[in-house]
């Protein structure tokens, strides 16, 4: 073949391969996707639970472990000497302050005011006497009669008198307040506890055990427990005059029992486990708060605006950090990484990944990969009730 020939049907040829190789690569490109197509129709779709994330205010809660105890305590204590003759309240009993609670026998004390009254009407008598002899005694003086040393005598009586006068007052005052203190009262409103004194015993104003303990619980107070770390936040909204509401749950944290605002902070953090100890201050209407009661608390530290919410089951943990599973149109799922933001109990805030009205999955994570076919069922309705969002 010529060499003019050769050059004129080469390119030709390097096209016709060119060619060539493309419709193979697209048979098999096309056939492999149309392989993996129809596995993928084989498949059978994976049933999972899924969630709407929503754009709302996120309440941002510091939680803790409290213990109830009663605003205020007091062991009720006769503060006489003297038999109990009667005790006037039942086990368990609210009372209010100065509601009778015992009496001690007031007869002793009774007596001991008859006898101070009748010493304050000798001295009367006595000292009325001493004012009439000074009296003649300063006439006789003014005559020459009588020395000045017998008329400064019968001054000195007469203000020994007048001593005495204030002596037997003091005597009948603290004789009625002996017969005051033989009635004991309760010195705050509350509930009383079980009895620690029967009537008849002898009991003393030094006695330990007292009669009965009033504990105050209306209001109540909770004692709880937040990390060092979170103080900071805490203390700028007190110093800001702020009023943090706290919530208290049950042992299991299911279930709100009361509402309240935090009273204070303790002065100082204890260094053994890097805790700060705080108290909240609950109304207790209706006596559903009791003293040592075990609660959890959660205080209500800030409320974020405009976020996007997903429930907390939605968000997995992986080497490459945290992501969500998001259902597509063709449902069909795909891994999203997201920055979580706040989390509550049951839902969390998500500040990067996820937009409003996007669907994720909170069931059936388990067997999940990239690109799964999901088919959406129902959630199983908890007969022991849907636990309170945060």
């Amino acid at each position: 073949m010529p060499l003019e020939l050769q050059r004129r049907w080469w390119p030709w040829l390097l096209a016709l391969l060119a060619l060539a190789g493309g419709a193979y690569w697209l048979r098999a490109t096309l056939g492999g996707r149309a392989t993996a197509a129809v596995e993928s129709a084989k498949r059978p779709a994976v049933p999972v639970v899924v969630a709407t994330a929503r754009a709302g205010d996120f309440p941002v809660y510091l939680t803790g472990l409290g213990s109830v105890t009663a605003f205020n305590t007091v062991t009720v204590k006769s503060r006489v000497d003297g038999q109990l003759i009667s005790v006037a309240f039942r086990e368990g009993q609210l009372v209010h302050e100065g509601d009778l609670l015992a009496e001690v026998d007031p007869r002793p004390f009774q007596v001991q005011l008859e006898q101070a009254e009748g010493q304050l009407a000798r001295d009367r008598a006595q000292l009325e006497d001493a004012r009439l002899t000074l009296a003649r005694y300063r006439e006789l003086r003014a005559q020459g009669v009588v020395s000045q040393q017998e008329l400064d005598d019968q001054a000195s009586r007469f203000g020994q008198f007048e001593g005495a006068i204030k002596a037997d007052q003091a005597a009948i005052d603290n004789a009625r307040l002996q017969l005051t203190y033989a009635r004991i009262t309760a010195p705050i409103s509350g509930r009383t506890g079980l009895r620690l004194m029967d009537a008849g015993n002898i009991v003393h104003a030094n006695d330990q055990n007292g009669v009965v303990v009033v504990t105050q619980l209306q209001p109540i107070a909770v004692l709880f427990t937040i990390p060092e770390d979170n103080l900071p936040p805490v203390m700028k909204k007190l110093t800001a005059g702020e009023d943090l509401k706290a919530d208290a749950y049950d042992r299991s944290d299911q279930h709100r029992i009361a509402s309240g605002s935090l009273l204070t902070v303790d002065n100082q953090i204890d260094q053994s486990t890097g805790t700060v100890r705080l108290k909240a201050v609950f109304q207790n209407d209706d006596g559903a708060l009791f003293p040592n009661q075990f609660v959890n608390v959660h205080l209500l530290l800030d409320v974020k605006h405009a976020a996007i919410i997903v429930p907390v089951a939605a968000i997995q943990r992986g080497p490459r950090g945290t992501f969500v599973y998001l259902v597509k149109p063709d449902h069909t799922v795909a891994v999203r990484p997201v920055g979580v933001g706040p989390t509550g109990r049951t839902d969390a805030s998500i500040e990067s990944g996820v937009a409003a009205d996007e669907v994720v999955v909170v069931e059936g994570i388990d067997k999940l990969r990239e690109g799964t076919l999901v088919q959406v069922r129902e959630p199983e309705r908890d007969t022991a009730g849907a636990k309170p969002a945060a």
